[in-house]
């Protein structure tokens, strides 16, 4: 077999495969992917397929939430001024957008401000706090910040202003804010027993909190955020968007409808895809490129006109951000080949004068899939040098510069991304603490990029019917992938067809059942697999429903030719 990928197939789990097959009236193969989801009981699987918003759980578990709902009233009573914090990226600004839209409900005075993401950079900062006390603000809220801001939060407090952080990004092992409440499932003692919710869904359970209602019209609203964030969709995080991605083709928000109209995808199914890699990158695109404000705008927009002006005005700005990425994407990659070792360094850390900070997220994340990683981009300049980090499976990105905090003036992120700001001369250094610590927890086996296989297959297993089953596993995203198979010996049969955006089309077979399968990315197979003699399939199943004619259709994901 050619190719650099480790495969790593589930172990079949026969009598609990039968099990959920018998008592769920599931096929088995739908049952292997659930036990390979950790279900362990048919209790747990029915669970996993049927939950739904009477799953979740109550927003009083914080420990602090009762002190966040007494100081909503103590503001309404006085009829006091509030301001929200958000984030400049699609969790921070939907969380802004929720807390914001249900505290003006509630009949109170709110002001919000996003940061600039290169002026002010992320998080509370100096300026606001006088901002604060100039417009007799008297109680700030955070939306997906607030948790790394010890100082600000100290300074409000000293200027009578209250404070109530809805966050859920990592304590950073330097103390808490001392913030009037600190609504963080991530913080120690918070008395919530789900960890994993994106700002939004913290914001989400603030709101709930302060309004008494479940506020299932602004699901839209949470699972864009939740979804954006690549927060794993499991838990109430997989509720959320599952009842989310129902409501978002019919939303009422005049700025999400101008959005999706724009991005020709009305009148179509949602998943967790058309969020990722439609509707997030354009929203994302003026924070990266100018001010989140315009994002914010558009998902308050009232009207439809207004809102179809500022949603070109994004699609401007993506296509901005596309070029810029392309062209530091490039440098990067030059960079690379000229300076890293790959023998001797294990994580990527590159660093050049005057990158787009908007953009280092993104080519971060490219570098850490195209090298299998660890990337930090840096963009550098005179004073403090930001940059941004993105991980792989076995390598834990916030725990890593906890370990480095010496090095670094500010960071804050998870396990699989962050950011950070650093001196100039401390970059050198830098990269060699962080590839010390990656030599001592990344095996060379880390270091290969692998593929779970959920079954083994031969293509007379599939069918249409069992095929659809799998549409109950939605929607996918972190810790809750496609299902993938394996079908070894397949055999071209008759011509490849080469489409557009270096897809190929072609038809499969074992010699008993024929397919077809389509390679979305995999142009660059074409010789390859016109010369093979066999080759073995990683795939998922899906229905192609194109002009209407449903039938079934493999889409590949890697292909080892023999």
């Amino acid at each position: 077999m050619a190719s650099h990928k480790v495969l790593r197939l589930a172990t079949p789990h026969i009598h609990l495969q039968n099990q959920l097959s018998k008592e769920l009236g599931i096929s088995k193969i739908l049952a292997q992917v659930l036990v390979n989801r950790k279900v362990k009981s048919t209790a747990e699987a029915e669970k996993f397929l049927k939950a739904g918003m009477n799953d979740l759980f109550s927003p009083q578990l914080f420990s602090d939430m009762p002190k966040a709902v007494a100081l909503v009233k103590k503001a309404m009573e006085n009829k006091e001024k509030v301001m929200v914090f958000g984030d400049y990226d699609v969790d921070g600004i939907t969380s802004t957008v929720l807390v914001k839209n249900t505290l003006v409900s509630l009949g109170l005075d709110v002001l919000h401000h996003i940061p600039h993401r290169i002026s002010e950079g992320y998080g509370l900062n100096k300026e606001i706090i006088t901002f604060a006390i100039e417009n007799k603000v008297k109680l700030m809220v955070t939306a997906d910040c607030g948790t790394a801001n010890q100082k600000e939060v100290e300074g409000l407090r000293q200027a009578n202003i209250d404070v109530i952080v809805t966050d859920h990004h990592e304590p950073q092992g330097i103390g808490l804010p001392a913030a009037s409440s600190l609504i963080n499932p991530k913080v120690k003692n918070s008395g919530y027993p789900f960890r994993e919710l994106a700002g939004v869904g913290v914001a989400y359970k603030f709101c709930q909190a302060i309004s008494g209602s479940l506020l299932n019209d602004d699901l839209d609203l949470v699972t864009l955020g939740t979804i954006a964030d690549s927060v794993p969709l499991n838990g109430e995080n997989r509720i959320i968007a599952k009842e989310g991605l129902l409501q978002l083709p019919n939303t009422r928000r005049e700025g999400l409808r101008a959005i999706i109209d724009n991005a020709g995808i009305k009148n179509k199914k949602f998943n967790s895809t058309y969020v990722s890699f439609i509707i997030a990158p354009r929203l994302n695109a003026s924070g990266r490129m100018a001010s989140a404000e315009l994002s914010l705008r558009l998902l308050m927009s009232q009207s439809y006109e207004e809102a179809q002006g500022l949603a070109k005005e994004l699609e401007q700005f993506n296509r901005q951000r596309q070029k810029v990425e392309a062209k530091i994407l490039e440098e990067a990659e030059e960079l690379i080949n000229r300076q890293v070792n790959f023998k001797e360094q294990k994580v990527i850390v590159i660093a050049k004068d005057d990158w787009h900070q908007g953009v280092l997220g993104i080519v971060a994340s490219k570098l850490a899939d195209r090298f299998y990683r660890p990337a930090i981009v840096i963009s550098l300049n005179e004073d403090l040098c930001k940059g941004s980090a993105r991980s792989i499976k076995n390598f834990h990105l916030f725990d890593a510069l906890v370990d480095c905090k010496e090095l670094l003036d500010s960071f804050g992120g998870h396990a699989h991304a962050a950011g950070l700001l650093i001196t100039k001369d401390n970059i050198d250094e830098f990269r060699k603490s962080i590839n010390k610590l990656a030599h001592d927890r990344l095996s060379l086996e880390d270091l290969l990029p692998s593929i779970d296989i959920d079954a083994e297959l031969f293509l007379s297993d599939l069918n249409e019917s069992m095929v659809r089953g799998f549409e109950s596993l939605e929607p996918f995203g972190m810790a809750n992938p496609e299902p993938l198979f394996y079908t070894r010996s397949l055999k071209l049969k008759g011509q490849v067809q080469s489409l557009s955006r270096e897809t190929l089309k072609f038809w499969a077979t074992d010699g008993i059942t024929t397919c077809q399968v389509i390679g979305f990315g995999m142009a660059g197979l074409l010789d390859s697999l016109m010369q093979a003699g066999s080759f073995d399939l990683v795939y998922t199943p899906k229905i192609d429903s194109w002009r209407q004619d449903e039938s079934l259709i493999l889409e590949a994901k890697d292909i080892f030719f023999k």
